[in-house]
């Protein structure tokens, strides 16, 4: 009897790990996106970088590759 406890406990185990592992995607991300809105109309909040005016497309296209910039491990070693 001891062995069929163990066998159901393993199987329960494996099924916990297994329905773990098939947990669904995240939407929230999806939402965030709006195709109607160009990408420099931005929000007007406190998440914003310093020196991006939310609509002005040309501080944005500047803030973009300055932060690309800021990302090359070839810039950042010189």
């Amino acid at each position: 009897m001891k062995l069929n406890f163990k066998t159901l406990g393993l199987c329960l185990v494996a099924g916990a790990f297994l329905v773990a592992c098939s947990e669904p995607p995240e939407i929230a991300a999806k939402a965030a996106k709006r195709p109607d809105v160009a990408p420099y109309m931005g929000a007007d909040n406190g998440f914003m970088t310093k020196g991006w005016t939310p609509g002005d497309q040309a501080s944005w296209t500047e803030a973009i590759n300055k932060r690309n910039q800021n990302q090359s491990e070839y810039l950042r070693v010189k």
